[in-house]
């Protein structure tokens, strides 16, 4: 599974961007997907996290409220797949990297993808947010 994410940019606090992600390349079974980011000098944390279905979503405490994680319905039969994440209100707090992932764990397991058990990650997203 190949992963490229894109929409990244600069705005400015209280404006809004669009996080597309796609996923190329079938798998055995259907993934669940998510976001995280990265500040310089800080470890990766989780955003959101979406199942296949798109139907079941989790989010980080800090962005509650503000973002908005979907997906395309996985499926077996198709070779991409594109997730999304709407930020809105966004903070000068809300700059970092922002990383595209894939894990063939359920969203039950909601705890061990927070923690960053991923099988893909795609290449950064650089999101920037000024006061």
């Amino acid at each position: 599974v190949q992963l490229q994410a894109s929409g990244g940019g600069s705005v400015q606090a209280g404006g809004s961007l669009r996080l597309s992600c796609t996923a190329s390349g079938r798998t055995s079974t259907p993934h669940t997907m998510a976001w995280f980011r990265q500040v310089t000098g800080k470890e990766r944390e989780f955003v959101a996290a979406v199942d296949w279905k798109g139907v079941e979503t989790h989010y980080a405490d800090s962005v509650k409220g503000r973002f908005t994680i979907s997906r395309d319905r996985a499926s077996r039969d198709r070779a991409e797949n594109t997730m999304y994440l709407q930020m809105d209100s966004l903070k000068p707090e809300d700059t970092a990297v922002y990383y595209c992932a894939s894990t063939g764990l359920n969203i039950a397991t909601i705890h061990l993808i927070m923690r960053g058990d991923i099988d893909y990650w795609g290449k950064g997203t650089q999101v920037t947010v000024s006061s």
